[in-house]
Formats: structure tokens, sequence, C-alpha cells
């Protein structure tokens, strides 16, 4: 906790911390209120490299157009491995074609120090998706082998910050041994929701699921809501929009975070909308997590297995293995 607390003195610092009985990334004012025996927190760490609402750039009649970056430097610590590997796909998808030079000036700044799951949430199945252990993307990671912490650093700057850790020695081949054995037991327990297939067949098994009934009947009792697409940690879609001053001298272009559960999220000028059914729109989620993005990135499933998809859907219907194993059944891969 000492190395916490002089992070704090020195850096901006963003840790989980507790909200009654759930538990968020916030800023960090003390050591004392950092939990990395945190099960799952309500939103992912997504929202630090690609906030909900950001300004993209301000002008006017008289200066004209000027960019808006956040370039502030900061540390974000507690991090879980299937967050991680989120972000390491963010990464790459903000990385297509045209860089975003937006998303890549928060995380080029923010120093990442990721932590291995103590508690397992009710509803995570990374071990599934192979998600349960992470070994790149981060700067550090912190693996709790019972009463210390083995702190690793992957990058320079995270050599840096672990220098300021007074007092630490070095891990010896016991303390090791250990930290795989955490690494062994993760990844077979976090597993509430057991996926019939490996997350590599799932390309395949949903072309040839695209007129599948399931698809209608989960949306029978769909909100439209959107929550699934909030806090799911790689659903990344946004929609921009100006905003012009009364005067329309002066505006700002903002993008906002959005999602292909949300009527209306694919219409046109025109007011044509290409899924106006809700079946399709809950079908795209679906074939986004497991073929459409797999098809961008060298086939890395859009779903880590975080759970929250899970716990934040009302009528029940979010949970991707729950389809993908009716697939399966139906189907077969």
């Amino acid at each position: 906790m000492d190395f916490v607390d002089a992070l704090i003195s020195t850096n901006k610092v963003i840790g989980v911390q507790a909200k009654g009985d759930r538990f968020d990334f916030g800023p960090l004012r003390s050591a004392k209120d950092l939990r990395l025996d945190y099960d799952v927190t309500l939103l992912p760490p997504k929202k630090y490299f690609q906030p909900p609402v950001e300004t993209l750039l301000t002008y006017s009649t008289e200066q004209g157009y000027k960019p808006e970056y956040n370039t502030e430097e900061f540390v974000l610590i507690g991090v879980h491995p299937y967050d991680m590997t989120a972000i390491n796909q963010m990464d790459k998808i903000f990385c297509l074609d045209n860089c975003d030079t937006h998303y890549f000036a928060r995380r080029n700044n923010a120093t990442i120090i990721a932590c291995d799951v103590v508690t397992p949430s009710e509803n995570v199945f990374a071990s599934y998706m192979g998600t349960a252990v992470v070994k790149k993307g981060y700067d550090i990671l912190l693996t709790d082998i019972g009463g210390e912490y083995i702190a690793e650093a992957a990058t320079e700057k995270g050599e840096k910050l672990l220098a300021q850790a007074a007092g630490a020695g070095e891990a010896i081949k016991q303390d090791l041994e250990k930290r795989q054995q955490v690494w062994d037991r993760n990844q077979k327990i976090l597993n509430k929701h057991k996926l019939d297939c490996k997350p590599s067949d799932l390309p395949r098994l949903l072309e040839k699921a695209y007129n599948h009934p399931v698809w209608e009947e989960k949306a029978k009792t769909c909100f439209s809501c959107g929550s699934c697409n909030q806090v799911c940690p790689t659903c990344y879609c946004f929609n921009v929009q100006d905003d012009v001053s009364w005067g329309m001298k002066t505006a700002r272009r903002q993008r906002f975070w959005d999602g292909c559960l949300l009527d209306g999220f694919t219409k046109v000028a025109g007011g044509h909308e290409f899924r106006k059914n809700r079946a399709d729109r809950f079908r795209h989620r679906l074939y986004r997590k497991g073929k459409y993005v797999p098809a961008k990135i060298d086939g890395e499933i859009a779903c880590v297995g975080c759970g929250r998809c899970v716990g934040a859907c009302l009528p029940d219907i979010a949970n991707p293995v729950n389809v993908y194993n009716r697939l399966v059944k139906d189907i077969g891969v």
C-alpha cells in the first residue's frame, strides 16, 4: 500500500473502489480505498480511453477548426485480465485503416497496472473465452499470492513506477510457483457459464445461423435499452454530432457511445433504417462478437467473458453463452 500512496503523490491515479456492495473505477485519493479483491466493476475501464462523451474538435467562423485532445498522463490500477484483453482488442480496432488519434492520445499516456482475479464474479466465464490470464498489454501485473503481491514490470513505464516501491524484494522460486498456481486456478474457476464449443468455432457456427429462430425468440422480450452494449468492454460503436451555438458562429463536434441494440442505431439520411427490426439488432450484437470483429482482427472473439451483460440485462436474454449453446445444440459446429 505504501507503493500505491507513492504513486498517488506523484501521479493521477485511477483505481477500483467500492460503491456500496459493487465496485467501479474512479480517481484514487488514498491506497486504503483501493480494492484489488473485487469481483467485477460496473463499467469496464474502456471509458478512460473511449469516454462516453468526448469533444473531437471546436470551430468558429473567425478561427476555423481546432482539434481537441486529452493528453493528461494517468495510472490505471486494478485491470482484470479479461478487461486487459478487451483493451488490447481496442488498440487493434482503433488502429485499423486510419488510426484514431483521439483514442491513442489517451492510450499512449496511460500506464496500466493489471491484477489477476482474486474473487470470481457470479457471471464470469473468462475461463472458456481464454481470457482468465493475460500476458501482454499492461505495464505492470500484480498477482496476490497470499499475504503479498508479485509485481512484474512488462514495459519501461512499468519499471519506472516499480522503482517507487521502496523496500520491495526480488521474487524467489517459491513465489513464482505460487503465482503459477493462481494462474492455473483462474484458468479453471472463472467459469460460471459453460460454452459448449471452442471460441474459435463461433465464426463458423454463426455462418450457418443467420435465419435461426433464436433471434426472434430472444428479441420478443428485449427492451432495446442498450445496457448490454454500454457495459461491454469490447463494444466501441459511437455516434458523432455537431453542437452549434444559437448565433451560428461557434460549435463543437462530439462523439458519444452508441449501441447496436438501440432503435435508430442504423438510421441514415432519408429516414431509412438498416436494422429496424429488433431481432435483426439482437442478432447483430452476437454476430459482431463472434463473426464480424474476428474477421477484422486475426480471429479474436469480441467477447472476453466478463459477464457484465448478463447482470445488466433485465429480461435475462443478453448472455451470449446461452445463445451460442442453443446454436451448437440445434446446428452443431
